[in-house]
């Protein structure tokens, strides 16, 4: 799964991965959680050009009659998406990047979890496939979207068994385009992302508390934990 990640690139930085118009308003982030909100990159309903926005992570489904189901829909199996009521009309018609520049992962040792950052050898921002909703009740209007996740690559794997998709930046535009709706020809984009082009290190505990948002939760660990 994803359940932690990282967004610390300038803006200019990530506006220039996604082709963006203008840099997006950013601050950095270090410990990113499920529920709050996150910036998201999609190609817009109407006009069809690219744009960012935020939604809240954890994706509500239009049918939904209550919205505290988005807190368990924070990602979706890339190999049964298409199957999940839940997952299948997003798939379709509303897909979207989620910048990052690295995710957390627990690995299980004696006594304990000890958390990595897992992210690209050079520092690089990328982004991690995605999907939206709009739900709608009673005057209340609330955009959400959930993380594809993945087998783990052969650096990931001996942390945890999964991985979120991390899109090629060539894969970009097929990803986003709502011109194709068929689920075979996106397939091939739900895949682990090269382990060579890839680095991770232990960080402090510090991370596991949501609410620890400053750059000690990114710091290597040195074997002296305060967290």
């Amino acid at each position: 799964m994803c359940g932690r990640f990282t967004l610390r690139a300038t803006p200019q930085a990530v506006a220039d991965l996604f082709d963006l118009p203008e840099a997006p308003p950013l601050e950095p982030r270090y410990n990113i959680a499920p529920t709050q909100p996150i910036l998201a990159v999609r190609e817009n309903p109407e006009t069809g050009k690219r744009e960012v926005t935020f939604f809240n992570w954890g994706l509500i489904p239009a049918w939904a009659d209550d919205p505290s189901i988005g807190s368990r829909m924070i990602n979706a199996r890339a190999e049964t998406v298409v199957e999940k009521p839940s997952f299948r009309a997003a798939f379709k018609y509303r897909r979207c990047i989620v910048p990052a520049d690295g995710f957390y992962e627990w690995q299980k040792i004696k006594g304990g979890k000890q958390p990595h950052l897992i992210g690209m050898a050079d520092g690089a921002p990328f982004g991690f496939a995605g999907l939206w909703e709009h739900w709608e009740r009673d005057g209340s209007v609330i955009e959400s979207c959930t993380l594809l996740t993945t087998d783990a690559n052969e650096l990931v794997a001996p942390i945890h068994n999964r991985m979120p998709v991390i899109l090629q930046p060539e894969d970009y535009e097929e990803w986003l385009a709502r011109s194709i709706q068929t689920a075979d020809l996106l397939r091939h984009l739900l895949r682990p992302f090269p382990a060579e082009k890839m680095a991770a290190f232990p960080v402090s505990t510090v991370v596991n508390n949501p609410r620890n948002e400053d750059p000690a939760c990114v710091v290597p660990w040195s074997g002296n934990d305060e967290g």
